[in-house]
């Protein structure tokens, strides 16, 4: 699949905000914009002081940021194969006054770069490309395009890739769509065990969920859980008050009550 030519003045940051203002954001003005999945991630992230965490496609490092916010005292490795996304992550990181214990490494998740040779994380946290190229319809900006669509890895090579990372018994936490579930829990086979499913609900009309929350441990047995999951909306169309508490207030998301690493 060909890929649209970059455009530089796409790339033109702005500045928000994360976590209620706590955070400060440079991100592209188009194109590559972060939503909400990369803070309901890392709010179900259950790393603890001293942990390791691998942020698998990292982009801007919103994520990242609201993990090592809530959680001041473990290590968090950022990897980004598009170098402008890099470097804006970097930015963000040393703006927020990170540096210490975020790293954002330019390098491709399915060809890592040299210093992650050996290298086993205590978690992996992940929000993959959520489309398959055959039902993508491409974005004309190529930061947009290469977030968003499949490129070389597909679902299952790309949570193969995370795995080969994550230490035996660390935890895998990714969200993705709801109608790629089957290929989700497929790739997680044999592979993780103790696995959440966590649908996040819109909490609009009844819709489905669009997005699930997904979570197991390496080299574990333990049975599949569907959980309750979340309700993102109240009925006048703002966030409910469990939501709000994520995404404002950098409260956790525990997918079942406590999972340990």
């Amino acid at each position: 699949m060909r890929l649209p030519v970059p455009d530089e003045a796409i790339l033109e940051p702005t500045l928000d905000h994360l976590l209620g203002g706590r955070l400060r954001f440079r991100q592209p003005a188009r194109g590559y914009r972060v939503a909400i999945d990369p803070v309901l991630l890392a709010a179900a992230v259950p790393a603890r002081a001293g942990d390791t965490v691998l942020d698998a496609g990292a982009g801007t490092g919103a994520a990242s940021l609201c993990l090592a916010a809530r959680v001041p005292a473990c290590r968090i490795v950022g990897l980004e194969v598009q170098p402008e996304l890099q470097r804006l992550a970097q930015g963000n990181v040393m703006e927020n006054g990170l540096g210490g214990r975020v790293e954002m490494v330019l390098g491709d998740l399915g060809r890592p770069p040299p210093g992650f040779a050996g290298a086993r994380f205590d978690h992996v946290m992940t929000n993959p490309p959520h489309l398959a190229v055959a039902a993508a319809t491409v974005s004309p900006i190529e930061t947009r395009a290469r977030a968003h669509v499949e490129q070389r890895l597909g679902l299952t090579d790309w949570l193969a890739d995370c795995l080969r990372l994550l230490r035996p018994g660390g935890i895998l936490t990714l969200i993705h769509r709801a109608d790629r579930l089957a290929e989700v829990l497929a790739a997680a086979d044999g592979r993780l065990g103790e696995l959440v499913v966590f649908p996040l609900w819109p909490g609009i009309g009844g819709r489905p969920a669009k997005r699930v929350l997904v979570q197991g441990r390496k080299s574990s047995h333990g049975p599949l859980i569907m959980a309750p999951g979340l309700v993102l909306h109240d009925d006048g169309g703002g966030f409910s008050a469990a939501a709000d508490a994520i995404l404002r207030h950098g409260e956790a998301l525990g997918l079942r009550g406590r999972m340990h690493g």
